[in-house]
């Protein structure tokens, strides 16, 4: 057999293997995907990044995607059982969210939010975890340094005395595990800072928090979402470009006039002529002007768009009205279709990646710190610490399509024992538990002040419950001594007797 021809070329089976005339200029990579991040993730990223700054598509979908991920913010409930103890540790958390920034430009759902950006622009991002000390008079000493994919070097790799090995950036011990991550003091591209370019520190693993949606098994680095989408994305930005200048040009209606030339020629013109709308411009004798006879665009330029934007929405993975803001395509039944299809997606991002890799980690770190610094009385924490830190992430709940139908559908399941109410609460977004405590409240209130929300002709029914009042009930009929049930009886059609 000759070198370098496998069996499967030999044998054959599958066209997709096969080396003929249509699959000749067809060369996919046999490299493992960290060494493809390697060599073109930072080109990428930087690509993404000029993208979402320059092009208004590539915008819309980064803020698609941290707006639908995000949102609000994916909350925790704590699952202790004491309810005191935790109403106190949720007041507590509260209370941190707004200190949780190093920067202090944001809160810590804010923060979520611009992890969820650089995970759709650079694949990965970065939390520090950093402990303060008690005279920064925080509610927990703990804040949050975001830091971007380019301050882990991509480049750095070596072997260490001990087994260990420096891949990408990051630091594994003789058995795989990530010991350390190997950052930049300053950020390569930022002229601004003063630091030394090119100079790295060994952080803990244990401090940072590294968030990234690996596509392939054993990834160490994320890459761009854009990754699929820049080259289309691009070309189909140059060529809007041109046609709107060819528009542009098209629609400067000018008129010149053209003298006879003169025997003695004149000097030349110093500076080009810039045309504009409604111009007249007199020309130098013996001077014309011609111009080509552009092909309009005619009935072709909208269709190929708009294919062009669906194939760049399906490699984003974000609907076509997302990226676009063009809701006027598509029936009802498409677009919700497509919603709820994106909406699994986001949701299989939001427990896997956001509350897995970011809130889990977070969380469990908030809390060490916070019974250590006395700022809660968590009594037994260091024996029961996995039972005092059982906690729900609640996402940002879901808009409802069509509101009366998907409302009347979950009522049917709650009252069917398909689902619990709390499941129901949680879906939205809620604490169920502290949903109950305020409807418990309510409750209260409207009764010392006599009100009932729930009754035909209270202020919430409005004109439905005067219609009723003016009817009448049977039960009314039913108090009143002179009503004659005769009456009543007559006055039921024949069938119903």
């Amino acid at each position: 057999m000759a070198r370098g021809v496998s069996v499967g070329a030999i044998i054959g089976g599958f066209d997709a293997a096969q080396s003929h005339r249509r699959l000749r200029g067809f060369r996919a990579s046999r490299a493992h995907v960290n060494t493809l991040i390697a060599g073109a993730g930072e080109t990428i990223t930087a690509r993404a990044r000029w993208l979402a700054r320059n092009n208004g598509y590539a915008s819309g979908a980064v803020e698609a995607f941290a707006s639908n991920v995000i949102g609000d913010g994916i909350k925790p409930s704590s699952s202790i059982a004491d309810a005191a103890q935790k109403e106190a540790l949720q007041k507590l958390w509260l209370l941190w969210t707004d200190e949780a920034d190093a920067e202090g430009l944001t809160d810590f759902y804010g923060l979520q939010r611009r992890a969820a950006r650089e995970l759709f622009l650079a694949g990965e991002v970065f939390l520090r975890l950093r402990p303060r000390r008690p005279e920064d008079r925080l509610s927990v000493p703990l804040q949050l340094q975001m830091l971007p994919s380019e301050m882990l070097p991509m480049d750095l790799n070596r072997e260490l005395p001990g087994g260990g090995t420096i891949r990408a950036g990051i630091e594994f011990d003789g058995i795989g595990r990530r010991v350390a991550y190997h950052l930049l003091r300053c950020h390569p591209g930022d002229m601004t800072d003063p630091g030394l370019v090119g100079e790295t520190v060994g952080v803990p693993a244990s401090e940072i928090v590294h968030v990234l949606d690996p596509v392939e098994a054993g990834q160490l680095r994320g890459v761009s979402r854009f990754a699929p989408a820049i080259v289309k994305l691009f070309t189909l930005d140059l060529y809007d470009d041109a046609e709107l200048e060819r528009k542009k040009t098209a629609a400067m209606f000018a008129m010149f006039i053209t003298s006879p030339a003169p025997e003695t020629p004149l000097e030349p013109a110093e500076e080009d002529l810039e045309v504009e709308p409604g111009q007249v411009v007199r020309l130098d004798p013996g001077e014309d002007v011609s111009t080509p006879a552009t092909p309009d665009s005619g009935s072709t330029y909208e269709p190929f768009q708009y294919r062009t934007l669906l194939q760049i929405a399906a490699a984003l993975g974000i609907p076509y009205p997302y990226l676009t803001g063009d809701a006027a395509r598509g029936n009802f039944s498409n677009t919700r279709v497509a919603l709820l299809d994106f909406r699994r997606r986001v949701s299989a991002i939001q427990h896997s990646v956001i509350v897995h890799q970011l809130c889990r980690p977070v969380w469990q770190r908030w809390l060490d710190l916070a019974v250590l610094a006395g700022a809660i009385d968590l009594p037994g924490y260091d024996r029961d610490r996995r039972s005092y830190q059982a906690v729900s992430w609640l996402p940002t709940r879901w808009d409802w399509v069509d509101p009366m139908k998907d409302a009347s559908a979950e009522i049917l399941q709650i009252e069917a024992g398909l689902k619990s109410r709390s499941q129901a609460i949680s879906e939205r977004g809620f604490d169920a538990e502290q949903v109950d405590r305020e409807i418990a409240a309510e409750r209260k209130r409207e009764a010392a002040l006599g009100l009932d929300f729930r009754r035909p002709g209270s202020p919430a029914q409005g004109p439905k419950g005067e219609v009723d009042g003016e009817a009448g009930t049977k039960d009314d009929r039913d108090d009143d001594p002179d009503a004659d049930e005769t009456d009543d009886y007559d006055a039921k059609p024949k069938g119903n007797r």
